[in-house]
């Protein structure tokens, strides 16, 4: 689904300037009409419905509106605030044209109908976990996306660990998860859509920044779980979880919804005795052992394992976090 944009101002060379640049790099996500004067406004909406609206001061009061979902008004800190006086939601000017993006997708995601978009692709998806910490298991899952991403796959990582290590490796210059947590408590809301508008991409890899607060995470419910791996399932062809180290059922419930489970090891005793654990003790190991390949991390030797595949990873020694998974992702992670 598009949504369908029109940009009302008087500024002319503003209106193409931002037009142009939604088309080159927000065509899959926005179609975008532009019109200068009220008559030309007037016009156009006679003739179609728009999703989404920027329109300046000097044609907001102007025309009939409803026929347009968001209206959103185009403002400049340089005009007369009387001007400006309006009970619509207010688009800052001469911002990076991907923030204006970002926000206009966020506001119109919290008022559409359309809950539940049909994902346009269908990834695989694969679950990173460990029931120990500091086997490097977010350095595996970043490895797995950067070795997909390198085969001209679209990849999106999404963390969900409790206390999220994701500014360790990625930029926190976008909009925070916490906006999708808060829509996948209500009842309304198109989540797949808020995802795209808020998301960030570096490196080959698509992500979401960090929570507000690490409760948030804490509170998500398996329904929520399910919404948002399904969203974010839709706009990649490879999705990497990154989880936790508890079995929780929020780990559970990935466990299920996932293709594939890539369990981590390291050559520590408490990472071995830990996984010695799980596989004998949890009874959900061999609900999904048939899916699971168990990942031998900086170069750990596994005599017996106790899954049918196995990756061996070597120990790689670097003070980047970023360096250590740009390299093992040029190792071998199988089909």
């Amino acid at each position: 689904m598009r949504v369908k944009m029109l940009i009302a101002t008087v500024d002319t060379d503003y209106a193409f300037l931002i037009s142009d640049n939604l088309s080159e790099y927000h065509a899959e996500l926005i179609e975008v009409s532009v019109c200068n004067t009220l008559e030309s406004m007037q016009e156009v909406l006679i003739r179609r419905k728009y999703d989404v609206a920027l329109i300046d001061s000097a044609l907001i009061g102007s025309v009939d509106i409803s026929m347009i979902h968001l209206p959103l008004l185009l403002w400049s800190e340089h005009e007369d605030n009387a001007a400006t006086q309006s009970e619509h939601t207010r688009i800052k000017k001469y911002q990076r044209v991907s923030s204006i993006a970002a926000t206009v997708l966020e506001r119109y995601a919290q008022v559409s109908n359309n809950r539940h978009s049909q994902a346009a692709k269908n990834a695989n998806i694969t679950a990173v976990w460990s029931p120990a910490g500091g086997v490097g298991k977010t350095t595996v899952a970043l490895a797995y996306a950067a070795s997909r991403a390198s085969e001209d796959k679209d990849v999106f990582y999404l963390n969900l660990e409790s206390f999220s290590s994701t500014p360790g490796y990625f930029r926190q210059s976008g909009k925070s998860i916490s906006r999708i947590f808060e829509m996948l408590e209500s009842p309304t809301g198109d989540v797949k859509m808020l995802v795209q508008g808020i998301c960030c991409f570096e490196s080959g890899i698509t992500y979401l920044c960090t929570p507000d607060n690490y409760d948030d995470i804490s509170i998500l419910s398996n329904e929520n779980i399910k919404e948002l791996v399904a969203a974010c399932a839709g706009l990649a062809d490879e999705l990497v979880i990154d989880l936790s180290c508890s079995c929780d059922d929020r780990s559970r419930q990935v466990f299920e919804l996932s293709d594939k489970i890539f369990i981590v090891t390291a050559q520590e005793a408490s990472a071995k005795t830990k996984l010695d654990q799980f596989i004998s003790q949890n009874n959900v190991f061999e609900s999904i052992k048939e899916k699971t390949t168990l990942v031998a991390n900086k170069g750990a030797i596994v005599n017996t394992p106790p899954v049918k595949a196995l990756i061996s990873l070597p120990y790689v020694q670097s003070q980047e976090e970023k360096q250590v998974y740009k390299t093992l992702s040029g190792k071998s992670f199988g089909a």
